[in-house]
């Protein structure tokens, strides 16, 4: 929504300039990642808001360690904002994917750059091309996350955002 976005944008600039942030955690509410847009909202005339992409580049260009902690699904719009940051933590029980694909969209906040860069060209063709989910532990094998857990992924994420 344009009201997350803002809020993505405005705490990640609030957190880069403030010194005493060491680094920044990304999560999402009641269990779960973020499953995307809204695809509602793509048949209204004019989207409040700015756009993902530039928030995903916001978001790799931290100067600070950005970890994702990845409960529930991140798919879609939200793989593309787990990708722009440097680490990502994943529940044992939480699927990834760019599922947009199955109802004719291509992934509009680079996951089609940044997903081959970080799990190779053959696999990321396969989840583009396709729209599959994949659980944790398949991500983990890929590359796509850095540690699975089966405890809390917020204390987890925030364990390696300090070690960072």
């Amino acid at each position: 929504s344009p009201a997350v976005l803002q809020a993505l944008e405005d705490g990640l600039k609030k957190a880069d300039a403030d010194p005493s942030v060491k680094a920044v955690m990304i999560c999402g509410e009641n269990g779960k990642f973020s499953a995307g847009a809204d695809i509602r909202g793509f048949s209204s005339p004019k989207r409040l808001g700015g756009a993902l992409g530039p928030i995903v580049s916001l978001i790799e260009s931290s100067e600070k360690p950005v970890v994702a902690a990845i409960e529930g699904v991140a798919l879609g719009g939200g793989l593309e904002v787990a990708l722009g940051c440097h680490y990502r933590i994943a529940h044992v029980k939480a699927r990834m994917g760019l599922p947009e694909v199955t109802i004719g969209l291509l992934p509009g906040a680079e996951g089609t750059q940044r997903l081959p860069r970080l799990i190779g060209v053959p696999a990321a063709l396969d989840m583009i091309t396709t729209g599959k989910h994949i659980p944790a532990t398949e991500a983990l094998k890929l590359g796509l996350v850095d540690e699975i857990v089966e405890e809390n992924t917020i204390e987890a994420a925030i364990r390696l955002a300090n070690k960072v």
